[in-house]
This record gives structure tokens, sequence and C-alpha cells, in this order.
């Protein structure tokens, strides 16, 4: 049965006047939990639980994350996030939003298209002007057992839109698996199975050049933001690929 969730689930992170960070809200909702583990350098770190199995097609999921100016927080997954087949797409967004002088490093675990499944992921965020931000994404196609089925993988349609001081950074559209046009042709995954990519803003030096095959390193407009964008034969290889990054 759908998900339909009348509020996401939230959290937000502020100084707490000592040089760390306070949580002085921490809520989940529906399938996602949230749980706050210890953090180092001043930064919160939180973790993101799935309680049950989702997302399932139908289930509309969302997640907002606020970091107030002068906080750091860090943002992992406890697993990768697997999307299931159901009545119709699932649709997951996540809302992003960084004060003055704040970080914030969502780093979360891949998001897993099982075959029969279509997710529509939108992430969007916002950065004040001086905020700093390490934002990784990984999708794969297929679970393992799927491939040696033979069956098909699921779908991911991935839209990400980024806005630094009030002006648009960056927005883009992926759309992969079963369905998308062209999405297994040279121009897209040539073949690869997974994808991903790691955005940098205002977090010091950045790359000169793509460190390994099969990635692009791209600056953004306004100076001191990159991003780095890789494919790969599974999430390992990818993995390796942005951390080298």
């Amino acid at each position: 049965m759908s998900t339909l969730l009348a509020a996401p689930a939230r959290i937000t992170a502020e100084p707490d006047g000592r040089g760390g960070t306070a949580l002085p809200l921490l809520a989940g909702a529906g399938p996602i939990a949230l749980r706050r583990t210890r953090g180092e350098g001043g930064a919160a770190h939180v973790v993101v639980i799935g309680s049950m199995a989702a997302p399932l097609g139908g289930d509309r999921l969302a997640v907002r994350a606020e970091v107030l100016p002068g906080a750091a927080l860090l943002v992992t997954s406890a697993a990768a996030t697997i999307s299931l087949p159901g009545p119709g797409p699932a649709y997951y967004e996540v809302d992003l939003t960084v004060g003055e002088g704040a970080r914030l490093d969502w780093l979360p675990e891949p998001v897993v298209a099982a075959a029969g499944s279509h997710l529509v992921l939108h992430t969007r965020i916002t950065l004040a002007p001086g905020a700093r931000l390490r934002y990784r994404e990984e999708q794969v196609l297929g679970r393992r057992h799927d491939w040696a089925r033979l069956r098909d993988p699921g779908r991911l349609t991935s839209r990400l839109t980024v806005r630094r001081a009030g002006r648009l950074l960056l927005d883009q559209q992926t759309d992969l698996g079963p369905g998308a046009p062209g999405w297994d042709g040279p121009a897209v995954l040539g073949g690869n199975r997974a994808a991903g990519q790691l955005l940098t803003v205002g977090t010091g030096p950045q790359p000169a050049a793509p460190p390994t095959a099969g990635t692009a390193l791209l600056a953004l407009p306004g100076g001191g933001a990159t991003l780095l964008a890789a494919v790969a034969p599974d999430a390992l290889a990818l993995r390796r690929a942005l951390d080298a990054g």
C-alpha cells in the first residue's frame, strides 16, 4: 500500500554556543528514521535509516534539512535506498538549505533501482553567501541478482537544482533505465550500470583534472564550485571514482 506523507522528515542544525552544533529539530516521517551519532570537528552527524521497505511505487517521501548560519552538519545513511516496484512511480524530494558560514556534507549511500521500479528524485539546494557544501549522489541500476537473472533494471529520473546567493548555480536532469531515451547509449551510460556526482562549493582547493577514466570535472560559475561526474560498471567502482576526486 502506498505511503503518502503529509509532512517530511526534518533536520535543523544550529550552533550550540560552545563551538559545536545542536539539533533542535530531528524528526523522522513514515519509513524515514533519523538518528544522531557522534560528530567530529564541531559538526553534528545524522544517519538516515530506512525503518521499512521504501520507496515502493506510489510512495511520496521527502526530507528537509536546514543548517543555520555558523553550524556544521554531516548527513549519511545506514544503507542503500532501494526503489521497489509498485502501482506507478515513487517520488522522493530532498530540500537542503545552508546558511551563511555554515557547512553541509550530504553523503548518503547509493540509490538502487530494482527491476520493475521507477523512482523520481528531485533535490533542491539553497546556499547563502559563504555557505560550504559537499553533496554526493550515486545511482545504481538494478540489484546484482536482477542482472544475474537477465532482468531489466529499474528506472531513475533525477533532477538537481542548486542556487547560491539567490542565483542559479546548477540545474540538471538525468533519466536512466528502461523507458528513458538512449539511456544505455555511448552518450549516456555506455554500458555502465552506475552513475554519480560529487558537488563541492566553497570547501577549499579544487581538483585540477578528472582523476580516473569515466569521470568529468566541471567548474561551475562564480568560482569555488565544481561538479565531478562519473559512470562506472558497479557501485564500488563508482564510489572509488568519486572518492578519488
